[in-house]
């Protein structure tokens, strides 16, 4: 009961920046599995939640195909640009406006019904209530404690429960993607990286428990297959749920000595190479690793216009999709949802790419949506947005890609497009260990 009475006490501070609504929910029967306002808002914009998409509709052929588009009839509710930008403006976060500023002729925002589309397993629910009861943070936030098999602090008390939310979300148990990645120049030429990666989420073992975790949070390898002169290299990553008791192991396979070496600097704000320095390693899934070189504070919840249910992202080719500035707005679909908004400040002793970091966060599904990132000068440098819909042979509701804007250059990079006409996210039996150790890279890349 003592999570329940703290939270009274920090109604008051969360709501001074949120809108739509009255007051916190009381208790569960007020809120979804995973902890989000069941109710729609005042408004009637935004829609009960109601169960997401639990199954695969009728049109999926199955793993490994495309996903049919479920809402494939709406129609935008109105167009977001440059000219009405001051109409929208309270409900679009500081990036997504700059992106219009720094694009005016061409940068829009189709603004579709809200469909509260977002689904997980009735285990990963019922994993989410025990957690409510037994998670906690680490003594300095740097990890969590007693908690698996689901989202750790449905109810959170502070910015960083909000943190490792996100981090342990619900992203199936073993994933592979076999995608396309493509950084884009300022005149809208690309240069396409493809790779195959596997990811197991040993925080989702069906067979494991909190006590047999041995601090691993998920494993993944990946490799590049193209073009020729970054294929044959990939990483390897051991991460860890609790980083004091343990941090992050990473190896690297170098081609030229055909030899797997530890890479102990993969975290934080080293740049990927690959991404034409456009992502740092900690941009990775919007933000990822140990939040300990920031100081974090929970703004509170807002109900704001984010990418969702994209479907329509991965149809088509390239060329038409990947325009100069930012995506082709007629293959991206937005929608009014709640999101939690939390903001990281680089603590005074540390150092960092980013001054400053402000993650907009899912409430349904506890995934960053958006994040909005200042350079040391105090001025918004990057946006990062993660287009979601839901995979619903899992179900899960995951990007179908992530773009990583640089307002000041005008170029961006764009993470896990399908590839040659197939999803490119699988989920597959779950493997052993051994697949993920530092021995097996040499051969998961040859």
């Amino acid at each position: 009961m003592a999570r329940i009475c703290r939270c009274a006490l920090l109604v008051g501070s969360m709501m001074m920046g949120a809108a739509g609504w009255a007051s916190e929910p009381a208790d569960w029967s007020e809120l979804t599995p995973f902890g989000a306002i069941k109710a729609g808002n005042e408004a009637g914009t935004i829609p009960a939640w109601e169960g997401g998409i639990s199954e695969p509709i009728a049109a999926y052929e199955g793993p490994g195909s495309m996903h049919p588009d479920p809402y494939a009839d709406d129609q935008p509710l109105f167009t977001v640009t440059a000219g009405n930008l001051a109409e929208h403006a309270e409900q679009l976060s500081p990036g997504l406006q700059a992106l219009f500023k720094r694009y005016p002729d061409s940068f829009q925002m189709a603004v579709y019904p809200s469909r509260r589309s977002h689904a997980a397993p009735q285990w990963v629910y019922d994993n989410t209530r025990k957690n409510d009861e037994t998670a906690r943070l680490v003594e300095n936030g740097n990890g969590v404690e007693g908690a698996y098999g689901g989202i750790p602090f449905p109810r959170p008390e502070s910015a960083l429960e909000i943190y490792w939310n996100h981090v342990t979300r619900w992203r199936g148990q073993f994933i592979a993607n076999s995608g396309s990645d493509a950084n884009v120049f300022q005149d809208g030429k690309y240069l396409l990286i493809t790779r195959d990666t596997e990811v197991k989420f040993h925080f989702y073992d069906p067979e494991g428990s909190a006590e047999t975790l041995k601090n691993r949070l998920f494993s993944l390898r990946s490799n590049v297959t193209a073009p020729a002169r970054l294929a044959r290299t990939g990483v390897l990553v051991h991460e860890t749920l609790n980083q004091d008791e343990a941090p992050r192991s990473a190896w690297a396979y170098d081609s030229g000595r055909r030899r797997v070496l530890r890479a102990p600097l993969l975290a934080f704000d080293m740049a990927i190479s690959n991404a034409d320095g456009l992502r740092t390693a900690d941009d990775t899934d919007m933000i990822n690793g140990s939040p300990s070189r920031f100081d974090w504070k929970l703004v509170g919840r807002q109900e704001m216009i984010i990418p969702y249910n994209n479907y329509r992202l991965e149809v088509g080719d390239y060329d038409e999709l990947l325009q100069p500035g930012h995506l082709a707005p007629a293959r991206t679909r937005y929608e009014l949802h709640r999101v939690w908004v939390i903001e990281a400040t680089l603590k005074p002793d540390w150092r960092h790419v980013y001054s400053r970091r402000v993650f907009y966060v899912d409430e349904d599904s506890w995934t960053v949506v958006i994040a909005d990132q200042y350079d040391k000068g105090g001025k918004l440098w990057r946006v990062s947005l993660a287009y979601l819909k839901n995979f619903y042979e899992m179900p899960a509701t995951l990007p179908a890609a992530y773009v990583f804007h640089d307002l000041q250059s005008g170029r961006y990079h764009v993470q896990g497009l399908a590839k040659d006409g197939r999803e490119a996210m699988t989920q597959l039996p779950m493997p052993s260990d051994g697949q993920f150790a530092p021995a097996a890279l040499s051969r998961f890349i040859r």
